[in-house]
């Protein structure tokens, strides 16, 4: 894998011509429109074949796999146009293998909201290890929130993705709610009903496992809640299931602030299976326009995390999305616009200006005017700050990573990700 960034004057044809592939293939496997538009200072993923297979008449994928002694995922990963579908047509030409060494193997989670489009969902599985719809949450007595996701798990499954259940304190406002975290937290015969609420839940719908999510609790809970943890790895350890947590990104066992303070990352740790590092969200909807993921940051919170748990136990936090702020930027009135990756892009090429990259944060960023005057500051995820952050799953030993979210297409996300690992 080549990751290229446009310069001024080229074009697809001229830059897939300098590295010697097909220019229809560079442009679907980075989703460029139709006129193959492109923004200066915009990434190309580029990959090499190894080996290449044309279909025949009558030919599948199942029989393509068996007969190069791959796997449907892998020739699904390799050929990003597929969508994760089993269509095929004669004639069409498959990637089977890639020139280039792995960095290793890990575990990738990925989380979705139950409406994410079919289409959209069945592209990204085959790069995942699981995937978590997001969320179950919590009633006001303390059971659990309904989730329709039935088609989210049979799309997982049909892929060889494991679903996995997730568990937050979500109300049906869609809010995190600190008290009802406490209600659980503090009344054992209510926490109780819970969780055997939550076991039967992941034995009907054959959940892989267990992923929590208790954000913004005091630190008087943080105890509380990782015995809570624990309760629920005993439970679900007993059917053969795991048990996974999120935790805020800290940097200091003392660190202030209900975000953190309810998360002892010691605790927490021995009470579970995997944990989830939320690294993002620096840059956020309120804040001042920075990376959503700076690299520096992301380094103080895993060079904290590694002194409290053991490496293998950890999942890396990646966002796979950017924020459009309108400027000038104004502390409690401006509020930035969440956007697509793909749309970020898009909009470079829109009002023709050139992507910048900060090499201290490691991500993209522009400015650019509106039709109406306004200006704006964009940062967003690439190639280049995927494959920074992708790097320090192996750098660090870690199991795997962690993708929030799926809901946008962006393909360059899976591509760096296929190249560089395994996916468990």
């Amino acid at each position: 894998m080549t990751i290229h960034v446009v310069s001024p004057g080229e074009t697809v044809d001229s830059i897939a011509a300098g590295y010697g592939v097909a220019p229809k293939q560079l442009a679907a496997d980075n989703e460029l429109p139709p006129d193959y538009a492109l923004a200066v200072g915009q990434t190309l993923v580029v990959r090499f074949p190894r080996a290449v297979h044309v279909a025949a008449a009558g030919e599948t994928l199942t029989s393509i796999a068996a007969q190069y002694g791959t796997t449907v995922r892998q020739l699904w990963r390799n050929n990003w146009a597929l969508g994760g579908q089993e269509s095929l047509a004669a004639g069409q030409l498959l990637v089977v293998s890639y020139f280039g060494e792995k960095l290793g193997e890990g575990v990738f989670n990925g989380y979705a909201y139950p409406f994410i489009t079919p289409e959209l969902l069945a592209e990204q599985l085959p790069y995942l290890s699981a995937m978590a719809p997001f969320t179950y949450g919590i009633t006001a007595e303390g059971g659990l929130l309904p989730l329709d996701d039935e088609a989210m798990l049979e799309t997982a499954r049909e892929r060889g993705t494991k679903p996995v259940m997730h568990l937050s304190t979500l109300t049906e406002a869609g809010q995190f709610d600190t008290g009802r975290a406490a209600f659980i937290l503090t009344d054992y015969e209510v926490q109780g009903r819970l969780a055997a609420e939550v076991l039967q839940t992941v034995l009907r719908k054959d959940f892989a496992g267990l992923d929590v999510d208790f954000e913004y609790l005091p630190g008087q809970l943080a105890g509380a809640y990782a015995a809570f943890l624990g309760r629920l790895r005993q439970l679900l350890a007993a059917q053969g299931r795991f048990l996974w947590a999120a935790l805020a990104p800290k940097t200091d066992t003392r660190q202030r602030g209900l975000l953190y303070e309810g998360h002892d990352y010691a605790a927490v740790s021995a009470a579970v299976d995997g944990v989830l590092l939320m690294t993002y969200e620096w840059g956020y909807t309120y804040g001042p326009p920075m990376a959503v993921a700076p690299l520096p940051n992301v380094r103080a919170v895993l060079d904290y995390a590694v002194t409290e748990i053991p490496a293998e136990k950890i999942f890396l936090g990646i966002p796979n999305y950017g924020y459009d702020w309108p400027l000038p930027f104004i502390q409690g009135e401006t509020r930035a616009q969440s956007i697509s990756n793909q749309r970020a892009i898009e909009l470079a090429i829109q009002y023709g200006v050139p992507i910048q990259y900060d090499e201290t944060a490691q991500s993209p960023f522009f400015r650019y005017t509106d039709a109406g005057g306004t200006a704006h500051e964009v940062w967003f995820e690439d190639a280049r700050s995927m494959d920074a952050k992708l790097r320090l799953v192996a750098e660090y030993g870690f199991q795997g990573a962690g993708f929030w979210n799926l809901m946008r297409p962006f393909s360059q996300v899976w591509l760096v990700l296929d190249s560089m690992y395994d996916v468990e």
